[in-house]
């Protein structure tokens, strides 16, 4: 369902969770109180419930921080801002990966940045769909281009979770972790997902699309599809309030940081971080690929960033590409 400018404009004055009269609404959108009830009864359709009580009036039944451009540029340094050549914030689209590849075919420079309110085609790792509801989450990606070859920035998802722990860790004090090669974990389930897309030349240059999802309140009932175990930041911290835009700010500072040092530093700049956040080392595991599976000890990364499996005739074998699982369990 895609949303309207008045919903819009409705979801903008409910976003403190408390009450508003019909008439109130109706006067402020210059519309019919039934033209309200109306565009109210979407927000369901958007993952967003709402309550009525008589002789109160509408509330959403959880507060909504709706994402603000001008709020997160305003909360970055200008180190960082120069770094930005255009800052989006979509309320729906297909997927922000999409959005900026098409945007790297039509030459976009590095630093194009998009934020999605929701994706309708959200991309997951092997072409899986990523859920979306509408205000809840992080949804972003950002395009950067790199005079190097693809196979020269094949570790840029695992310095890119690093960018993800640290953004975290300036606004949580929870122990976060890292699941070869592009998940974030907490408390032993997944928190969010990185992907990145590259495209370009085979001996360079290339472009790389890099998106973050990122769960903050995910319903249960959005969730249902999910085959994993999976949390956000609400059921984390118990909190039911969280600064999105704020959280969005230092994530994209702190990807920003490393993708624009990225081609002179590489991946051994982010290892020793990388591996202090490891959760699968030392724990009995299956790598998936393709039909193929193979079970072993991970034994953590090499200085390339490829997994370390042991197997069970103790040979130990480094692997490009592949999905973990623990104790036969995909993840």
């Amino acid at each position: 369902m895609l949303i309207s400018d008045k919903q819009k404009a409705i979801l903008t004055l409910l976003s403190d969770g408390h009450f508003h009269s019909g008439t109130e609404l109706a006067n402020v959108l210059n519309i019919s109180r039934s033209a309200v009830w109306k565009h109210l009864n979407g927000l369901a359709d958007l993952g967003l419930p709402h309550s009525a009580v008589s002789g109160k009036g509408y509330r959403l039944e959880k507060p909504l921080e709706l994402l603000d451009k001008n709020k997160m540029l305003a909360s970055v340094e200008e180190s960082t801002r120069s770094l930005i050549r255009s800052l989006e914030v979509f309320d729906q689209i297909s997927s922000t990966n999409t959005y900026l590849s098409q945007c790297a075919l039509e030459n976009a420079p590095s630093g194009s940045v998009c934020f999605a309110e929701q994706q309708t085609a959200g991309k997951g790792r092997r072409g899986r769909q990523w859920v979306s509801p509408f205000g809840s989450n992080i949804y972003m990606s950002i395009l950067w281009r790199f005079q190097a070859s693809p196979m020269a920035i094949s570790g840029l998802s695992l310095a890119i979770g690093v960018a993800v722990i640290r953004a975290l860790n300036s606004h949580y004090e929870y122990i976060f972790e890292l699941k070869w090669p592009n998940d974030i974990y907490c408390q032993g389930k997944k928190l969010g997902g990185i992907l990145v897309e590259v495209s370009g030349e085979s001996e360079g240059p290339c472009a790389a699309v890099i998106g973050l999802g990122l769960n903050i309140y995910l319903p249960e009932t959005e969730a249902t599809e999910i085959a994993q175990q999976w949390t956000d930041l609400t059921q984390i911290t118990g909190q039911q309030r969280h600064n999105r835009n704020a959280l969005a700010a230092t994530l994209l500072k702190q990807l920003l940081l490393i993708v624009a040092e990225f081609e002179e530093r590489g991946i051994t700049a982010y290892l020793d971080e990388w591996r202090e956040y490891d959760c699968l080392k030392d724990k009995p595991a299956t790598l998936f690929i393709g039909q193929h599976s193979y079970e072993g000890i991970v034994q953590g990364i090499d200085d390339q960033g490829l997994l370390l499996l042991a197997k069970p005739d103790g040979s130990t074998w480094a692997y490009a590409s592949g999905e973990v699982s623990f104790s036969g369990k995909a993840l």
